[in-house]
């Protein structure tokens, strides 16, 4: 269950409730668990708080074998820092083709899954597609949703055959990929997700923040993208806000992205006062975690690297539009939600989907003085983690 604490952290707990199915299986205990497949074919946030999970599992069973399903471009992180031992990729675009592309996708990896050998199949991803390639699997345990998100469609079969609730006793995304931890009968020992920065790639950050004149813990860092546009903050207000952050607080500000972000981190630079930095980019996303851990707070949409910054232990301003910060909020750092209040007037009729977070902009309600106050005041509140983090060990 995700609660917000008076400090600012989410703390997470599950109940602990066995599902009976486990009893005919003999108990997970009872069955070597050598092998387990998370199929998680979503984006880097979702990577990143499945990866609770994961350290939740390989403390229940130590020394299994992880191998993630995953979307393609995600697979080099996700074996990098431990998420995984192996990973068996999906070519989104593929999959959004011809229906010969997508057949073609899907034999394929059928072909990879089935020629590997599990134990256990846990399906986090609970789409049509991913029930399917579920099914696929020769594992004796395959843990699945019930109800699955969206109703099973005519002749369609949920193949798992140990069920966890949709969000355990929570509402929170991470209580949602913990709660398998429950249908198999154990509670999560590691609540949040923790990624550490690889020293090679920390070194790599290091020298970029170097090049263009950053300190490690004085400076902000500042996503201004996100996957859909309706979650995008308008520019124009990031500017004033960094102007006055920089103003008030003294410390320097990167701009952080990937290439397709550079357009737009080059227009908020274009009309700041200050020397507001652009990294978009230049990192890789392991160099990506290791500058957001350099950071001494991150401010930025609900996005992936939101919950990366998060889960590198840097205290976090999050903004939200239409999505609910209870279930998408940074967690396991102090943070801070900014949401306008809703029901929301709309600010776009015509084009929002009051039902659709993707395609709404709430977001675009917040002002400026409220992302430039809570900001200020999370600096404030932790001064001690700065000290932390930037004296040396």
């Amino acid at each position: 269950m995700a609660m917000r604490r008076a400090d600012g952290y989410f703390k997470t707990s599950i109940d602990q409730t066995p599902d009976p199915i486990l009893g005919e299986l003999g108990g997970t205990d009872k069955v070597a668990i050598r092998s387990i497949l998370i199929v998680q074919t979503k984006f880097i946030g979702d990577i990143v708080l499945a990866s609770a999970l994961v350290d939740n599992l390989r403390m229940r069973y130590p020394g299994v074998r992880i191998v993630f399903l995953c979307t393609r471009g995600l697979d080099v992180f996700i074996k990098a820092h431990g998420i995984a031992d192996d990973t068996v990729t999906i070519d989104r675009k593929r999959m959004r083709g011809t229906p010969i592309n997508r057949a073609s996708e899907m034999v394929s990896i059928i072909r990879k899954l089935r020629r590997m050998k599990f134990d256990m199949s846990i399906d986090i991803t609970d789409s049509k597609t991913s029930r399917l390639l579920n099914r696929m699997v020769t594992a004796k345990i395959k843990v699945g949703y019930s109800p699955t998100e969206r109703p099973l469609r005519r002749l369609e079969r949920q193949p798992a055959n140990v069920l966890a609730k949709p969000f355990g006793v929570g509402e929170h995304f991470l209580d949602r990929y913990l709660s398998p931890l429950d249908a198999l009968g154990f509670q999560a020992v590691i609540p949040s997700p923790s990624l550490a920065p690889l020293p090679e790639k920390r070194d790599a950050a290091m020298a970029l923040l170097h090049s263009v004149g950053l300190v490690p813990g004085r400076f902000i860092a500042v996503h201004a993208g996100a996957s859909f546009i309706g979650r995008q903050w308008q520019p124009e207000r990031f500017a004033v806000a960094l102007d006055a952050l920089v103003e008030q607080t003294g410390l320097d500000v990167a701009l952080v992205g990937g290439p397709d972000e550079r357009e737009l981190t080059d227009a908020i630079r274009s009309m700041t006062s200050h020397g507001v930095v652009s990294l978009a980019g230049q990192c890789e996303l392991d160099v990506l975690l290791a500058v957001l851990a350099s950071a001494r707070l991150f401010v930025g949409n609900e996005s992936g690297p939101m919950h990366m910054a998060a889960a590198a232990g840097t205290p976090v301003v999050g903004l939200f539009g239409l999505t609910d910060p209870a279930r998408w909020g940074p967690v396991g750092v102090p943070s801070v939600a900014v949401r306008p209040t809703m029901p929301c007037p709309c600010v776009a009729p015509g084009v929002c989907k009051s039902d659709d977070p993707s395609k709404a902009f709430c977001v675009r309600r917040i002002e400026v003085d409220e992302v430039v106050n809570a900001t200020v005041s999370l600096l404030a509140r932790t001064e001690d983690h700065n000290r932390s983090t930037t004296d040396p060990a």
